[in-house]
């Protein structure tokens, strides 16, 4: 990813929201049967304040990666949508697209079947604790000799990045009318809507502002 001073993101607790509101992932390899990519959920390693990340992958995806051999890319992919040069008022422009992005790199370290099974669990009370009647990785009808059987057919990971490039294109290069005019029309109902985005653009404007 090509690197902006304008649009670098290197704070580790926004790297941390970053990675908390957007767990599903893009995990790359360069193997020597070429690039090799999955798509799984990860979560922050809940005993460490830094970017340490902790996941899974299904069987023989782990064969397919060398996990634990080799550096391992994780994409982390933000809001991000479209944004129209009319939006930028009687001025010569061209379409472009904000985002938020972190690609995160280092040689994984393969878990234990025990340390496998406790993230498991945790991904699965992220998500499930949502729902209204959630149900939990240990709960019936599950059993032990399921969810055993489930940790077996997978292999856990966590990864302590050495390198991080990370972006924050959010229009920081532009006039402050030029910004709320963009926020107004990903707020609005036009087919370019997306408050996600829209919400990330005013919180880091905001920031800017007070800094």
């Amino acid at each position: 990813m090509r690197q902006n001073p304008s649009f670098t993101m290197t704070d580790v607790a926004e790297l941390r929201r970053l990675i908390d509101r957007n767990p599903w992932v893009t995990l790359v390899s360069d193997t020597q049967d070429g690039l090799v990519a999955s798509h799984y959920a990860v979560l922050l390693d809940e005993g460490r304040d830094d970017l340490t990340i902790v996941g899974h992958v299904g069987k023989p995806d782990d064969m397919i990666h060398g996990l634990g051999a080799g550096e391992l890319l994780v994409v982390v992919q933000g809001p991000h949508g479209y944004i129209s040069p009319g939006w930028y008022g009687d001025a010569q422009s061209v379409p472009t697209w904000n985002f938020v992005s972190a690609h995160l790199s280092g040689i994984p370290e393969v878990l234990t079947p025990e340390e496998n099974l406790a993230v498991l669990d945790r991904l699965v009370t992220r998500f499930e604790s949502r729902l209204p009647e959630p149900r939990m990785m240990w709960e019936r009808p599950n059993d032990p000799a399921f969810v055993e059987r489930l940790e077996r057919g997978t292999i856990g990971f966590r990864l302590t990045p050495t390198r991080i490039v990370a972006k924050r294109k959010l229009s920081q290069n532009k006039a402050a009318e030029v910004v709320e005019t963009v926020i107004a029309q990903l707020e609005g109902d036009g087919p370019y809507a997306n408050p996600a985005l829209a919400a990330e653009m005013r919180r880091a404007h905001e920031a800017m502002a007070r800094a």
